[in-house]
């Protein structure tokens, strides 16, 4: 593995109220975040293909620990979403570098499927800095009820030569949804948006 991985933590958020009402089934999100040595920390490089080569690997590994953290098989994942967060001796390019190429193929292979794009965000911080990640259904960008997020947080990364690099999956919408649009029972499956 070219990643040279300082940890690797695992969230799980479930859901079971909201406003009062009970959300039966329970949302679930999972997510997973490598915290990765950044091989450019501290200077400019032109080639970045050494982080779309990290961006790869870790695509479906942090995709395999969320659906493992979700005991679900991987055709129940409906979102998934990307981010990565920058210390502060690299540039916002590192990020794209490591979620754009490469990373997406392995993560859709990891959840089964995965026609629609995968949501990402990409940010600089220092160590305890919010990293969020934006999620969308995985196969019809269209389906409003899966527009959704989630935080992570970790009170050591990134330091200053660091990347984290998260991913989340869900085994379902957003608590409650009623903004309307189009309901995941009603996707063609043709071309990630509808």
């Amino acid at each position: 593995m070219r990643a040279e991985i300082r940890k690797i933590v695992v969230f799980i958020e479930e859901t079971r109220s909201e406003m009062g009402q009970a959300v039966s089934p329970p949302t679930r999100k999972a997510a997973a975040v490598a915290v990765i040595r950044n091989p450019f920390a501290g200077r400019y490089e032109a080639d970045l293909t050494d982080l779309m080569d990290i961006g790869a690997e870790l695509g479906g590994l942090l995709g395999r620990r969320c659906v493992e953290a979700l005991e679900i098989p991987p055709s129940q994942a409906e979102s998934y979403g990307k981010a990565a967060l920058v210390g502060e001796n690299g540039e916002l390019e590192h990020a794209a570098a490591i979620l754009h190429p490469s990373l997406g193929k392995p993560l859709r292979e990891a959840v089964e499927k995965g026609a629609a794009l995968v949501p990402s965000s990409k940010a600089m911080g220092a160590p305890g800095a919010m990293l969020d990640i934006p999620l969308g259904h995985k196969d019809a960008a269209f389906v409003r009820s899966h527009f959704d997020g989630m935080r992570v947080m970790l009170n050591d990364a990134p330091r200053a030569n660091e990347i984290m690099v998260a991913v989340a999956v869900t085994d379902s919408a957003r608590p409650l949804p009623r903004v309307g649009g189009l309901k995941a029972s009603e996707i063609e499956g043709k071309d990630g948006l509808r």
